[in-house]
C-alpha cells in the first residue's frame, strides 16, 4: 500500500509540475517573427494546395484562435494529426515556440501581409 501511495504522489506531483510549467509560458508574438519562416511557405500563400501526400487546401492561419493553433501544433508533433510535413515541423518546436507562434498568428487577420520582417 505504501508503494502505491508513493507512486500516486509522484504521478500527481509530475502532473502539477507540468501544469505549472505550462502556466509559466508567456506568449511572445515578437519572438515568433524569427520562428515562422517555415510556416509562411505554405500558410502565407493565398489558396495554396499541396500535392503530397494528397491534394490538400492549406489554410491561412492569420487570425485563428491561439489555443486552437497551440493544440493543433501539439497534435501534429505527437502524430495525432496526420500530415507528414506538419509533423516534421511541429516535432522540432519547443513549448515556448508553440505559444509564441500561436500568439503571433492570433494577433493577425487573414489579410495580414505574410512577411514578418516588415
Amino acid at each position: 500500500m505504501k508503494k502505491f501511495l508513493t507512486m500516486m504522489a509522484l504521478a500527481l506531483g509530475s502532473t502539477s509540475l507540468t501544469a505549472l510549467h505550462a502556466a509559466e509560458l508567456k506568449p511572445n508574438p515578437e519572438a515568433a517573427k524569427d520562428k515562422v519562416a517555415m510556416c509562411i511557405g505554405c500558410h502565407g500563400i493565398p489558396d495554396y494546395r499541396t500535392a503530397f501526400p494528397e491534394v490538400y487546401h492549406v489554410p491561412r492561419i492569420g487570425g485563428q484562435n491561439a489555443k486552437y493553433i497551440e493544440n493543433a501544433l501539439k497534435e501534429y508533433a505527437k502524430g495525432d494529426r496526420k500530415f507528414q510535413t506538419m509533423h516534421g515541423i511541429a516535432a522540432t518546436l519547443t513549448e515556448q515556440d508553440i505559444v509564441d507562434i500561436a500568439a503571433y498568428y492570433a494577433a493577425q487577420t487573414a489579410s495580414t501581409p505574410v512577411n514578418p520582417q516588415k
